[in-house]
Order: structure tokens, then sequence, then C-alpha cells
């Protein structure tokens, strides 16, 4: 589902991944250590455990652990093929809280989706909360698994066995009837 793709984009960014930016190659980790703009390069190698957060801003606060995108965000995690948009989106270190707000929409490779106007997801109790817009309601998609059920066996098919006639009873005379 949506939310497990979710789940997997924390828990990434909870292990420590790198989270960076296409434009300008900014990388979340780099604003985080005080550090400017790492090569592009650099982070393509990297294909194990890479999220990449592309918005019209970030900014990473040292003090308060805070981690924030701002304006047209998306959220690429190869690893589990998922993809989230937002309007802004919050990662909260210290707490393990990630926060998507503004037309929060998160899709992964089988077509699973979660939209909401706000997305929290608390990574250490893999808790997840969606809230929707004002008058509206949280639409999620996703698939069950196919029911795990034994195949029907054929049934053989039965005959009806032919009754059998009584036969006369040994040691009476033939041709007796009995009453």
């Amino acid at each position: 589902m949506a939310a497990a793709g979710l789940l997997g984009l924390a828990v990434a960014i909870q292990s420590g991944a790198v989270a960076s930016a296409t434009a300008g190659g900014i990388t979340a980790d780099a604003l985080a250590q005080g550090g400017g703009a790492s090569p592009p390069a650099a982070s393509a190698a990297a294909a194990t455990g890479l999220v990449t957060i592309e918005a019209d801003s970030q900014q990473a606060d040292n003090a308060t652990g805070i981690i924030t995108a701002k304006g047209n965000v998306r959220i690429t995690y190869p690893d589990r093929q998922m993809v989230a948009t937002s309007r802004q989106a919050q990662y909260f270190s210290k707490e393990g809280r990630l926060v998507l707000t503004g037309d929060v929409d998160v899709v992964d490779e089988r077509g699973q989706r979660l939209q909401a106007e706000r997305v929290v997801y608390l990574l250490d109790s893999e808790r997840l909360l969606a809230q929707p817009p004002a008058g509206r309601q949280v639409v999620s998609r996703f698939r069950l698994p196919a029911p795990t059920s034994p195949a029907p066996q054929p049934v053989a098919p039965q005959t009806m066995a032919t009754p059998a006639v009584p036969s006369a009873p040994t040691g009476s005379p033939a041709g007796s009837r009995l009453p």
C-alpha cells in the first residue's frame, strides 16, 4: 500500500539515508552538517537507501533537528519505487516524525495511492495519520494480497449403483415367497 511506501521512505530517512535535491545538488545531510553543494554524480552512485527530495527551497536546522522542504515538494525513493508529492515536507529527526502537508499524494510502483491534505508518520511506532482537506475525505487505494486458499480439487463423478434384488434365503425351498 502507499502507506507501506511512506513507511519505507521514513525508515530510510531515519536510518540516515542521503536526502538530496537535484536542483543545485544541495543535500539535506550536507545542510544539516553545515555543508553546501554536493556533486550530483556522488548522489547518483549510491543506489541503496537513496531518498531524493526536490523542492523550491530546503533548509535544515542543526539545533532543532528539523529538515524542511517547501514548494513543489517531490520525494522519490527508488528502492521502493515510491514517489510522494506535497507543498511542504518536514522531517523531525529528534522525534522520528515525518510530516507532509498540502495536497499530499503518495504513490508506489503497484499503483497503491494515498491522497490527503496532511500526512504524519511516526517512525518509531510505525503509525500513520492522514487528514483530509476541509469538507473532504482522505483517499487511499491499495491492493490486497490474493487469497491463498487451495485450488478446488476436481470431484470424481459418482455412479449410481443399481439396487440389488433380494435373493431367496438359503435353505428355503425354491419358489417360496416371504411374507
